[in-house]
């Protein structure tokens, strides 16, 4: 029951978040907050506290590890090529999917958001590397991938 609910939970919250990154161009706090909170109270359900802490830590070290890319790469190129916001999307994520789901979620991510960007070119539009292109959207179907993908083993 608790892991039908919150998986339900998860999917309305990464529509909103994917209709509000398109939309605005953001992603809120709050809901990058509520996805991993989700997440947490969900493990800790099916499997304690202790489990669900290292979850909790495991999301707080993606979070690091991406914010420290982003960092780098605005050094080196003078462009943010990821904002805030995608940065906790990937730490509330590896709440429910750890570390080692994150590398396929941004695959998975990635890979889609080439195809949309090849969908753009084709139907006119213009890309360009300047192009912006909401990357949250992309990292919210990747999350819900990847969690199909564990759970069928």
């Amino acid at each position: 029951m608790i892991a039908t609910a919150s998986l339900i939970l998860l999917g309305l919250a990464c529509v909103w978040l994917a209709w509000i990154d398109l939309r605005e161009g953001i992603i809120p706090d709050w809901l990058n907050l509520l996805i991993a909170a989700i997440g947490l109270v969900r493990m800790a359900a099916l499997a304690g506290w202790v489990p669900a802490v290292a979850m909790l830590c495991e999301g707080v070290v993606i979070g690091a590890m991406v914010w420290l890319l982003r960092w780098l790469y605005f050094k080196w190129r003078k462009f943010q090529g990821l904002g805030l916001g995608d940065v906790k999307l990937l730490a509330a994520s590896a709440v429910w999917i750890g570390i080692v789901g994150i590398p396929t979620q941004l695959l998975i991510a990635s890979g889609t958001a080439l195809a949309a960007a090849g969908l753009m070119r084709l139907s006119k539009r213009p890309v360009t590397r300047l192009t912006a292109l909401p990357f949250g959207p992309f990292l919210a179907f990747g999350l819900l991938a990847v969690i199909l993908l564990q759970q069928q083993g």
